[in-house]
């Protein structure tokens, strides 16, 4: 163990000396065969299936509960589920089995990075098949990386004289948090391009109260003293979609379309993504069906529309699916969408899922060409949902456009419980659209807002006379979909942040001193929201106004505590200029003291990922 593992252990067991006291731990190390450490194991309390932990980039792990642990669940895609019993000494060995996968090998240079099994000679460069057993894909252990994040450029605030209107579209991902996470667990923080803030705050659910009227999307809104700048304030909006019991949702003609080229040689993307699919049709209802289109060097249906009560023959076409070969997306999408329009559902969920790595590098993979193709099929009423597997070269940025020009979602499947919050737990939410176009335009009081500016979505703007245009292009809400945003505010009388100096002669009797109505006073903004019916229409219009009523943190909801505190741990990640009043430990106690019912553990989860990233952090400094 080098000097760096050995200063990130000893904080590890710091951290849990001033946190941990009162509970019980268990401490252990996970190996694979001749003691080589497995990173991004979880484990699980069987005991309690919430009290989970996960590997380190050594293998090691630390597990907490309230009561004493008895036996333990170890599981990564690519290996054997391991159960152990855990001895009276609060340290555990456990070695894991990997799993032998047949695929088809061109060369063993189009492979990821993967440790041949012993009695098994290297492919000589033959089309071959044969029984690979695959490491543990770690970023420090890729050959090359070509991993492609597009460049985000920090919102910036806004004087409200000038802009009182700040319209967005709530096309929102999850993508960026589990992607985040597949860094830092693996040991390393992540490029500040990949960390889309307003992402991180979308990938957990908040406690709004499901719409009761004749809308599908009701607006909920909070202000409190920003935690990061003492003399601001953090405006929280929140929407939440109807929610529909599953057996009210229409209809899904789904088209899996499938990357099987040989990129998709690893553990963490062909074996995770056959499982993630197998996930999502044991979802489905008789009256639901399936057609699986896969890509490689050619692309070529391998099973025609099938309906959902066919379990058994859906998952056998899964079941054989192997990698080989380079990787001709372009056709691949255009014969996925050919199937989709050939079984549509009129008022149906049409859809195609694409999972792949983004590795798209032969063939009509030009993007314009794609998002025309993609755009045109939209409007026919056929969306797209990207999943998005594996490392090395993860296309990020290709695979969010892609999403987002098929009115669609996009999330990155890291591991096998990310695959069953998406496709299971948010089935609604990921696959049934409620509202279609969804815009967002709040209007600023410049009687009580100096300036403003919208924490993340960079890449979802719109110009101001967007708002009112039905023509343009905006996201989706499905059943049950729970948006939230957040906006810094600068109080008037506050021009910290002001870059323009007072003017000598003033802006005019006119601007100076804008027509204030009296009534007026108290409000600090007005939220304005535009959707359309799923049937085609005119958008309709909501609007609910805030009023300057500002709050402490503490006194203040889980929602809007919760929300700033995963807003300031992607501030430091990104290393925001904004940041400069925060720190990982103020965030850290944010999150402990917003956890809430937390009933699947995932809040628990990111703030064990906060405490990981002070270490590195730490640990980046020194070198």
């Amino acid at each position: 163990m080098n000097k760096l593992s050995i200063f990130i252990a000893i904080m590890i067991c710091a951290l849990v000396s001033q946190g941990q006291l009162n509970q019980n731990v268990l401490k252990g190390q996970i190996t694979q065969s001749k003691g080589i450490p497995i990173a991004n194991v979880s484990v699980i309390n069987l005991k309690d299936t919430t009290e989970r932990a996960i590997t380190d980039a050594n293998g090691l792990f630390t597990l907490f509960s309230k009561d004493l642990i008895m036996k333990v669940s170890s599981w990564k895609s690519g290996f054997h589920v391991q159960l152990s019993e855990v001895s009276s000494s609060r340290f555990i060995a456990i070695e894991l089995k990997p799993i032998l996968i047949e695929v088809d090998v061109l060369a063993e240079s189009e492979m990821d990075v993967m440790s041949l099994s012993e009695d098994i000679p290297a492919s000589t460069g033959a089309s071959k098949r044969m029984s690979y057993s695959f490491a543990p894909s770690h970023p420090s252990e890729l050959m090359y990386n070509t991993e492609s994040y597009s460049p985000i450029n920090e919102n910036d605030f806004h004087a409200t004289v000038d802009e009182p209107l700040s319209t967005f579209s709530i096309d929102v991902d999850r993508a960026s948090y589990s992607n985040v996470r597949r860094f830092i667990n693996g040991g390393a923080l992540p490029p500040i391009d990949a960390v889309r803030v307003e992402e991180m705050i979308n990938y957990f659910n908040y406690d709004y109260d499901s719409p009761s009227g004749d809308d599908p999307v009701e607006i909920f809104s909070e202000v409190a003293i920003a935690p990061w700048n003492s003399e601001h304030y953090v405006m929280h909006i929140g929407l939440k979609a109807k929610e529909l019991d599953k057996h009210q949702l229409p209809a899904s003609n789904l088209v899996f379309l499938l990357d099987v080229s040989g990129s998709m040689n690893a553990a963490t993307k062909l074996p995770l993504l056959k499982s993630a699919m197998k996930m999502l049709v044991g979802e489905l209802r008789d009256d639901d069906r399936v057609a699986i289109v896969v890509y490689a060097g050619a692309a070529g249906l391998v099973l025609e529309s099938t309906p959902g009560y066919e379990k058994d023959k859906i998952y056998r076409a899964i079941d054989n699916l192997n990698a080989g070969g380079s990787t001709d997306g372009g056709a691949g999408i255009k014969l996925a969408y050919s199937v989709a329009a050939q079984n549509l559902i009129e008022k149906g969920n049409n859809r195609v899922i694409l999972a792949t790595d983004g590795d798209f590098n032969i063939g009509a993979s030009g993007d314009g060409e794609m998002q025309r193709l993609i755009e045109e099929k939209r409007e026919l009423g056929v969306f797209l949902t990207v999943l998005g597997f594996g490392t090395g070269n993860y296309k990020d940025s290709k695979m969010e456009t892609l999403a987002d020009k098929g009115n669609g979602n996009y999330a990155y499947i890291d591991n096998l419980t990310e695959a069953k919050k998406t496709l299971v737990n948010e089935f609604g939410a990921t696959l049934f659209t409620v509202a279609k176009d969804v815009k967002l335009q709040v209007e600023f009081n410049p009687q009580n807002a100096a300036e403003y500016r919208l924490i993340g979505y960079e890449n979802r703007l719109l110009n101001k006379e967007d708002f009112n245009d039905d023509t343009k292009d905006a996201g989706e809400m499905g059943a049950g979909h729970v948006v939230t945003a957040l906006y810094e505010i600068v109080p008037k009388g506050n021009n910290g942040n002001s870059k323009v100096y007072p003017l000598k002669y003033g802006l005019g009797p006119k601007l100076s001193k804008p027509p204030f109505k009296e009534q007026f006073t108290n409000e600090l903004a007005t939220v304005k929201m535009r959707y359309k019916p799923t049937e085609r229409g005119a958008s309709e219009l909501l609007a609910q106004t805030v009023q300057n009523d500002i709050r402490s943190a503490e006194m203040t909801s889980n929602n809007l505590k919760w929300s700033m505190a995963v807003a300031g741990f992607g501030m430091l990640l990104r290393h925001s200029k904004y940041a400069r009043g925060l720190d990982y430990r103020s965030v850290i106690e944010s999150a402990e003291n917003s956890l809430g019912e937390d009933r699947e553990g995932y809040r628990r989860e990111c703030l064990q990922l906060m405490k990981l990233a002070e270490i590195l952090d730490k640990s980046t400094a020194l070198k």
